[in-house]
């Protein structure tokens, strides 16, 4: 493919937008960047029809929009949801490509509003081939490390304009209260305060908020992407961890544990907030004008735009889509201002539009919307720097980000046990042991250590799914050359014991799942797991590193282990587990989540009257690293 310099294109562009600020004389405030964002905002919006108006409010599945919808549509986002991209194993170039072919369907229409293109970046830019996939927020929420999280946020924001993408549905703020939940682990933490510590990855995402910036109004920096703090609000407290379900909590509740973390995120700048598919004491919250409106845009003063989740307003009815006029009905009164349709965005304009006509839904409701999405536009420089290009690509995937990631993974491993007593630990191990196993069905499987929201939505299984290193990898280049490694994924006892193994590493935990596919009433080990440390810690002195995506069921196995690690959801650089089993760096994560003893006792959270953990919260056991 012929290259064109960069220079020459920003030449053409500052000359298409002389001509289009002085169009036939006439001056185009909007298109002037010297004019203040309000001045340029009232200035387009004089100039838009209706029709124009609700196209801004449309967010369309890229698989269903083409330059020509674009353009005849006014389309104001687009998103590639869960796993979809332009193809299988998709280049940064690919994304660009594909982006600016939208992007200059926008641009060719009659105002030229540009479009603003969002993706689930939730840990690292997880969707896209060969990006650095960070530890799950679960892992992160362990660390109480907010300037780790806001480096993180910085690198995925490099990363995600590395595909020419602009917006990143991240972070998830939410205060999970109850680990069944198939989402428990997008949340930092079951206490709020460390959810709020954590907002700080918006700070990386979107760019450290100027000091004179008035409360509420977004800002997204040079070289910083849109960020979007969600599911607003108590996702995280649903009954029995049910997804999409009915959060039952007082209003004193709501606002002390499920509604800081909104708080915080707005402080720092964030430009978009989503709502929850859940209900507030049985009232949907995209249908809740009273949290929504009045609470989050009046005595919060957000300033940004707020975002339905997909299909988020189909779900006010039940079935789904039953009665899809009155749900964009409740929806749009209810103050969500973009819609995530994804797919049908033909049947929400109509009957937008239809409501507008027939004044069930005033002027100045629609005119609320467009005014905060056309400021996050005009505040991210997208009237000026409308198209991707090539100069973020070496950013993905790069070492430094790598790096970054395995020194978030050491961060993240708790300790739960180490030896029968304080004067015989088993962690480190010896690099130089003469013969050692590995065991479990986690440690040679890159999917697995990933989790869900890795490449696709569920998650994978498998090691070439991207890029990466798995913990099996990461032991086998730490331990010294003359040691054996041995792996056999479920060794029987016999096996185990006739072949003198110094100890053994065993890697079990769950599979990958995404929202209400991994909703769990059981929380079990996966697979032989259990076998597999029965087998293996009957045997030799072993140490068992779980994979999860939240506490399992543990306590059965508990003295049958030497060693116990927490290792939650790490990522790609599996060497960071190996970079503390083996002594590199000592064991410092506590735990942000109370460890139950059996599922009998959820929800169980930290001062809860009934609170009887197995580990409680806070709890880590540490280690000092080795001298080299």
């Amino acid at each position: 493919m012929a290259k064109i310099s960069l220079p020459l294109v920003g030449l053409v562009f500052l000359c298409v937008l002389a001509v289009m600020v002085e169009a036939e004389g006439e001056y185009m405030k909007y298109k002037d960047p010297k004019q203040h964002t309000n001045a340029r905002i009232r200035d387009l919006m004089k100039r838009m029809t209706l029709e124009e108006k609700i196209g801004q409010m449309v967010q369309a599945d890229f698989s269903v929009v083409s330059r020509e919808i674009m353009r005849n549509y006014s389309i104001g986002s687009v998103l590639s949801g869960g796993g979809s991209n332009p193809r299988p194993n998709a280049t940064p170039l690919d994304w660009i490509n594909m982006i600016n072919d939208f992007q200059n369907g926008s641009l060719s229409s009659r105002l030229g509003i540009p479009m603003i293109y969002g993706i689930d970046a939730v840990h690292g830019h997880n969707n896209v081939y060969k990006a650095t996939v960070f530890p799950h927020n679960v892992g992160l929420g362990v660390t109480r490390d907010a300037d780790l999280v806001k480096r993180i946020g910085a690198a995925t924001a490099l990363e995600v304009k590395a595909t020419g993408i602009s917006y990143a549905f991240g972070p998830c703020v939410a205060v999970c209260r109850d680990p069944r939940w198939g989402r428990c682990y997008e949340s930092y933490s079951e206490d709020h305060e460390i959810v709020n510590k954590m907002t700080d990855i918006i700070i990386g995402l979107q760019g450290e908020i100027p000091a004179d910036s008035p409360k509420g109004v977004p800002y997204v920096g040079k070289d910083k992407v849109l960020a979007c703090a969600k599911h607003y609000v108590g996702d995280g407290g649903t009954t029995r961890g049910i997804n999409e379900n009915n959060t039952i909590i007082d209003r004193h509740g709501l606002l002390s544990i499920h509604m800081p973390p909104y708080s915080h995120s707005i402080i720092k700048g964030v430009g978009s907030i989503m709502t929850s598919y859940s209900s507030w004491n049985g009232v949907k919250m995209h249908a809740n004008r009273d949290l929504v409106t009045n609470f989050l845009k009046g005595t919060l003063k957000f300033r940004g735009f707020v975002i339905s989740d997909w299909q988020g307003i189909d779900k006010i009815t039940y079935p789904i889509h039953s009665n899809y006029s009155y749900s964009v009905l409740a929806g749009i009164r209810a103050g969500i201002d973009m819609v995530m349709v994804p797919y049908n965005f033909t049947e929400f304009i109509d009957d937008l539009t239809n409501h507008v006509n027939n004044k069930l839904i005033p002027m100045s409701r629609i005119d609320d919307a467009v005014r905060r999405i056309l400021r996050v536009k005009f505040t991210m420089g997208m009237f000026e720097n409308p198209l991707a290009d090539e100069s973020f690509v070496a950013h993905l995937g790069s070492q430094a980000h790598r790096d970054l990631a395995r020194e978030a993974v050491r961060k993240s491993l708790v300790l739960l046990k180490n030896g029968e007593n304080a004067d015989s630990p088993v962690l480190p191990l010896p690099k130089n042991a003469s013969r050692i196993l590995v065991a479990g069905s986690h440690a040679n499987n890159l999917g697995y250590q990933c989790g869900g929201w890795t490449i696709a939505w569920q998650g994978l299984s498998g090691n070439n799914i991207t890029a990466g290193t798995t913990i099996l990898s990461a032991i086998t280049t730490a331990v010294d050359s003359s040691t054996e490694v041995v792996y056999s994924e479920n060794p029987d006892g016999d096996f185990v014991k006739s072949n003198n193994f110094s100890y053994a590493i065993v890697v079990v935990g769950e599979h990958p799942y995404a929202e209400s596919q991994g909703d769990s009433l059981n929380l079990t080990i996966a697979d032989s797991g259990a076998s597999t440390i029965n087998n293996v810690c009957g045997g030799v002195k072993c140490v068992v590193v779980l994979v999860s995506g939240r506490p399992l069921v543990i306590q059965p196995y508990l003295t049958q282990m030497d060693a116990l690690v927490a290792a939650w959801l790490p990522g790609s650089e599996g060497h960071g587990v190996a970079d503390v089993l083996f002594g590199d760096y000592g064991f410092t994560g506590k735990l942000a989540r109370t460890w139950f003893k059996t599922v009998d006792q959820l929800p169980m959270n930290v001062g809860d009257s009934h609170y009887d953990p197995l580990f409680p919260f806070g709890f880590g056991l540490t280690t000092e690293p080795l001298q080299a």
